[in-house]
């Protein structure tokens, strides 16, 4: 214990540096406004900003990419409760009984407990960051290159499960990213695939246009063909601070939806999104009124809240000890991370120790920024909502252009972000999902390294994979999982088939 605070004390004299100070304000400024404006989330916002990352230390470029995707957790609940549009896909559940609260009049409290509720369960994540990470790394310095592939196959598959596509969907997009990700030279024989015989896609499809084009433009494109009406309750929003009363009807929905958005977070394909879905069913089947929920508790609102926030500081954990991100969100950072030359691992701790705990301490930092920024401030983003979209979606494609031809100054760059904003269109359009294809794009050159290097070191026996404890118990899972469907198919044919063997008996 006393190690880790010795470490988080490091970490802080890192966070501390004028530079880190000014760059996690921007982060946590940019998350909040992104979190604000319906149809722009974290994920196109840090592919947006990337670039601008690009002549900065990594440690300094993680803080602020980091601090957007918190900040962005936090900016969610205040268009939910007050306009009833989830400004992110987490604050989904935040809408209905914090909007029904300001139809009520009680918009400040439901602000004042979302970023109180907020505060405290990233806090406690973070808690559970610090602590938890150096006993796993431990662990993880005990995988080599087959255990490495097994995990990246069981997460592939996790995450699968987790979208509310169909199986056979996100694995067919998942098989979609690892083939987009294999585009260029091959890093161990040297050959040239899928490039069409054109230089750009010699060194493969960037992450930023790629991420850009399924997250920002294709979403820019769905919101232009949706009317919004977005009627926001506000004469004007008061007693932010929540009464005794209030804390003491939401203190458990917050410790529950903290616990849960945790151990979500750590999962692959976990996230803050699904964890405020699991918190808010979760809170409604421990309520003792549970018909009340959706008319304007506030249990129904600290827990979502509570959730995604602390879910947002957990899922650090697997990128930054394991190299594996869990989310589509950590992908873009876990590419960031490989862009600025930093290797996310169990040696990270080692080798980069102002990276991994400057990063950390930053975010006990930007929890307080938060708090600092989203109650004052409530009024002005409530301004920036009136922006009509035919004036706020053409500057967002303006910025997305010139961040994805700033890359490289090249042309190919905004073809290939344009034509990912047309198939991520039609990919929502087909209800087709995006992240396992970005999470096995970001994945697919590690797995195609960690698979080639296994086979070396068995000399092209596939045994190596099942004849290591970790290899074979991560194999047989991800088995076990792609199988499940499968058997409920069939159980679900056979009872069909008797049901009309009685009948027509």
């Amino acid at each position: 214990m006393m190690d880790v605070l010795n470490q988080l004390l490091v970490g802080f004299s890192v966070a501390f540096q004028p530079v880190n100070l000014f760059y996690c304000f921007l982060g946590c400024l940019i998350g909040t406004l992104v979190g604000v404006l319906p149809g722009l989330g974290p994920t196109a916002a840090m592919s947006l900003l990337l670039p601008a990352t690009f002549h900065t230390p990594p440690v300094t470029a993680i803080i602020m990419l980091a601090g957007i995707y918190y900040g962005a957790m936090y900016g969610g609940s205040t268009t939910s409760i007050l306009v009833n549009i989830p400004g992110e896909a987490a604050s989904v559940m935040t809408c209905l009984d914090g909007y029904a609260m300001a139809r009520q009049g009680r918009a400040g409290p439901a602000l004042g407990i979302s970023a109180f509720g907020s505060f405290i369960a990233g806090t406690l994540g973070l808690v559970g960051l610090s602590f938890l990470s150096p006993p796993l790394v431990s662990f993880a310095l005990k995988f080599g290159p087959p255990e490495y592939f097994s995990l990246m196959c069981l997460g592939m598959v996790v995450l699968s499960f987790l979208t509310s596509a169909s199986l056979i969907q996100s694995l067919m997009m998942a098989c979609f990213g690892i083939i987009i990700g294999t585009v260029g030279t091959d890093t161990v024989s040297g050959s040239t695939r899928f490039t069409f015989g054109t230089m750009e896609l010699m060194d493969g499809v960037g992450l930023v246009p790629l991420v850009m084009g399924l997250f920002g433009i294709s979403e820019i494109l769905l919101n232009l063909e949706k009317k919004m009406d977005r009627e926001i309750f506000l004469t004007k929003v008061k007693g932010l601070f929540p009464t005794f009363q209030d804390w003491m009807q939401a203190k458990w929905a917050i410790l529950r939806g903290t616990v849960i958005g945790f151990f979500l977070g750590i999962l692959p394909g976990g996230g803050a999104v699904l964890s405020s879905f699991v918190s808010y069913a979760i809170e409604k089947k421990c309520s003792k009124t549970p018909e009340k929920f959706g008319t304007g508790l506030i249990e129904g609102v600290a827990a979502p809240e509570a959730a995604n926030n602390s879910a947002a500081q957990a899922s650090f954990i697997p990128l930054l000890t394991l190299g594996l991100p869990s989310n589509v969100v950590m992908a873009v950072l876990l590419g960031a991370l490989i862009i600025h030359g930093v290797t996310p691992g169990p040696l990270l701790l080692s080798q980069r120790p102002d990276v991994f705990w400057g990063v950390v301490a930053s975010m006990y930092l930007g929890n307080i920024m938060l708090l600092v920024l989203n109650l004052p401030l409530i009024g002005m983003w409530v301004q920036l909502l009136k922006v009509p979209y035919p004036l706020m979606m053409p500057m967002i494609i303006i910025f997305c252009l010139i961040g994805s031809y700033s890359l490289a100054g090249s042309t190919m760059d905004v073809l290939i972000m344009l034509f990912f904003g047309i198939v991520g269109y039609l990919m929502k359009k087909l209800n087709y999902e995006a992240p396992p294809l970005v999470l096995a794009f970001v994945l697919g050159p590690m797995l195609e390294y960690y698979l080639k290097s296994s086979l070396m070191l068995s000399h092209g026996s596939f045994m190596i994979f099942f004849s290591r404890p970790i290899s074979a118990v991560c194999l047989c899972l991800t088995l076990v999982l792609l199988f499940l469907p499968l058997l409920k198919t069939i159980r679900e044919k056979r009872m069909a088939v008797a049901e009309k063997t009685e009948e027509t008996t």
